[in-house]
């Protein structure tokens, strides 16, 4: 089963238990993964539709982090929840060892010397960490570890 068929029988089981939060947030994926689709005109594969779970995820802490500064907690809250719901379906993240181990065998392959060489490594682990980790994070390690 594809992550996207995935998805939607969530949707349909979210539909007969009467889980609105949990309904709303799901027909939110399946809205953004159409739309990708109708605007490059395109079908979907699990990594396409994971770099757009990805980028919701992304907007969801951003939205989080400004509703804190907003003082409104409400919205934190609803945002959390759906972030909740929309991680579920990314795969389990990479532990900071295995980042670590990651990134090494990522600069080794690559042969970067420098912090110019960053793009080449976060080329080979975009495609190796897709969905498994935070890719800000990441450049950020990256950036700590070219700069030694």
């Amino acid at each position: 089963m594809s992550l996207r068929e995935r998805i939607q029988e969530d949707m349909k089981a979210a539909m007969r238990s009467g889980e609105k939060e949990r309904l709303g947030t799901i027909r939110l994926i399946l809205a953004a993964v159409k739309q990708r689709e109708v605007d490059e005109r395109i079908t979907l594969d699990d990594t396409q539709v994971l770099s757009v779970l990805e980028k919701m995820v992304k907007q969801r802490r951003e939205s989080i982090a400004q509703f804190q500064a907003g003082a409104r907690p409400d919205l934190v809250e609803k945002e959390n929840a759906e972030l909740k719901v929309i991680s579920a379906y990314l795969p389990a993240q990479l532990s900071e060892a295995e980042l670590d181990a990651l990134i090494f065998e990522a600069v080794r392959e690559s042969g970067a010397a420098s912090i110019k060489d960053m793009g080449k490594v976060m080329n080979i682990i975009k495609t190796k960490a897709q969905g498994r980790a935070d890719m800000a994070s990441v450049g950020a390690r990256i950036k700590a570890r070219l700069s030694q």
